[in-house]
């Protein structure tokens, strides 16, 4: 029987349109938003929406007077600022209000990229060499470090910033990206070494006991001079694009060794870095089988036909039980 709980679905300001607050008009391209509040509803649970605005004292307000059971917490920024998402749930937090996924301390652990591999390597979790571009320095590229470079904003995520021109192999190159880098960004920047090899999606659900499921892939044509070598923003996002260089997603095909080892480095990362719920780990398999860890994504996209999703339907997940499996993960968190 259906537990009867009142879910109030935290979603950032920008998603709510004057014309259906409460999300209940399926657009003709539905959003993250659209397809978890859906699923909700299907299964049965009281749902309300809440936006994110940019006044505190109305969250707080709106909150005590919905008086959720839990709140799904689907917000990614505050006030138009990513580096905000922990504050929200630091909010949830100090309010003492169940919520779905990062707390805090895994939404900060993750969004500095510098910091999250500094902690990878102290538990000897292999990363990329790189090194750190603070805003406004100069800088020397470190001697353990060799071209070609990846150069990422040190504080986004999906993808962002990151395009084929992110793909440096000298010191010119390297100059001239750090420079836009900073002007288009306003933040720190990291370089670090590019990895050749196999690049993996691995989805992880749970809390005291974790699940790792079906093991996506992005397929690249490596033979092609000109297409992309990795995910830049518009290889995960754009549609058409993948299609004309050729770049697909797919389950990978790993020998069972592999994947346990695969699925054990995935877990140590998930618990070091404090996620919880579900999370998603971006690693490159080397040609020597070697495992490097490229990012971790607390709250990644739970959006129907995403990665995580489609991970959990491969796994024997209908969409409504996936949303189903996080709600109930972090109700088990409250007990």
């Amino acid at each position: 029987m259906k537990r009867k709980l009142n879910i109030t679905v935290l979603v950032d300001a920008t998603e709510v349109k004057e014309s259906d607050p409460n999300f209940e008009i399926s657009p003709e391209n539905p959003t993250t938003e659209y397809h978890v509040i859906e699923a909700l509803r299907d299964l049965g649970y009281e749902v309300s929406v809440l936006g994110a605005f940019n006044d505190i004292e109305i969250i707080v307000k709106s909150l005590f007077e919905q008086n959720p059971d839990i709140v799904f917490n689907l917000t990614e920024s505050f006030n138009g600022e990513r580096l905000f998402d922990k504050n929200i749930a630091g909010l949830l937090e100090m309010l003492r209000i169940p919520f779905t996924g990062s707390g805090a301390m895994g939404l900060m652990l993750c969004r500095d990229k510098r910091l999250c591999k500094e902690l990878m390597s102290l538990h000897k979790i292999r990363v990329p060499n790189f090194f750190s571009l603070p805003h406004g320095q100069k800088f020397r590229v470190p001697k353990s470090i060799h071209y070609p470079l990846v150069v990422k904003p040190a504080l986004e995520d999906g993808s962002e910033g990151i395009s084929n021109a992110s793909l440096v192999n000298d010191d010119s190159e390297l100059a001239d990206r750090v420079r836009f880098m900073h002007q288009r960004w306003e933040q720190p920047a990291i370089a670090e070494e590019y990895i050749k090899g196999r690049e993996l999606y691995v989805s992880v659900l749970g809390n005291k006991r974790l699940t790792v499921l079906p093991i996506r892939e992005c397929l690249f044509d490596f033979d092609s001079k000109e297409g992309p070598q990795l995910a830049t923003y518009r290889v995960k996002w754009n549609a058409e694009y993948r299609k004309k260089w050729n770049i697909k997603f797919s389950y990978a095909e790993l020998e069972p060794a592999i994947v346990k080892n695969i699925s054990h480095i995935c877990k140590r990362v998930y618990r070091i870095l404090h996620i919880q719920d579900y999370g998603r780990i971006d690693l490159r398999l080397t040609d020597d089988n070697k495992v490097v860890i490229l990012e971790a994504n607390p709250n990644p996209d739970l959006a129907y036909g995403e990665e995580v999703a489609e991970a959990a339907e491969k796994g024997g997940m209908s969409y409504e039980q996936f949303i189903d499996h996080i709600l109930d993960h972090a109700l088990r968190r409250y007990k």
